[in-house]
């Protein structure tokens, strides 16, 4: 089963006189990955490392460190751990003394590992993705009980009819969700499932 966090994680390590300082959040878009390494970078450290993974769509980065010895073991780790929807971003100050590529590797996953493990976890819903159609008159009414259901809208098309939201949604409350929007729009709505999250 698959986790996620539920807050902030940190975790700092000394390697060889360069520290490392592991910062892991959850994430429910790619945007909010680069809000979080926005937020959390340090002016005077050498170099931000970071990985993040949101179901099929991942990214990582080495920041100047030699290709590999980063990002992809922040990235491995995160999988090591059976986590998703979270971002890891791994501070270095250099110490003085070159680590090579096994020992950078080492010390970035390490550390994103170590941070993980010791991280507040919660596990994943099982979701599907859903498309939504919802005409102009009803739109604030049914996002309003969608976000406070828990629903994650994905994106949101809007054109001459009202908008159209791809969702995820719990796959055991598909049926609540599908009588509640022909509900509130009684009967205009569209609900059609995609595929799973």
């Amino acid at each position: 089963m698959l986790h996620t966090l539920t807050g902030l994680a940190r975790h700092e390590t000394q390697v060889r006189k360069s520290r490392f300082l592991a910062l892991a959040g959850p994430i429910t878009s790619a945007e909010a990955a680069s809000e979080f390494l926005q937020a959390h970078a340090h002016a005077g450290a050498s170099h931000h490392c970071w990985a993040w993974r949101l179901g099929q769509q991942y990214r990582f980065h080495d920041d100047g460190e030699p290709g590999g010895t980063a990002g992809r073991p922040i990235l491995q780790a995160i999988d090591g751990q059976g986590c998703d929807r979270v971002v890891v971003l791994v501070i270095r100050w250099f110490g003085g003394i070159k680590l090579g590529t096994g020992g950078l590797i080492r010390a970035y996953g390490g550390a994103a590992a170590e941070c993980l493990r010791l991280a507040p976890k919660s596990p994943l819903r099982d979701e599907c993705r859903v498309r939504c159609a919802c005409p102009y008159p009803d739109i604030d009414r049914v996002q309003a009980r969608l976000l406070a259901g828990g629903a994650r809208i994905e994106q949101a098309d809007y054109d001459a009819a009202g908008v159209v939201w791809h969702l995820c949604l719990p796959r055991d409350a598909l049926p609540h969700w599908q009588a509640l929007l022909a509900d509130l729009t009684r009967g205009q709505g569209d609900f059609k499932v995609l595929d799973d999250a």
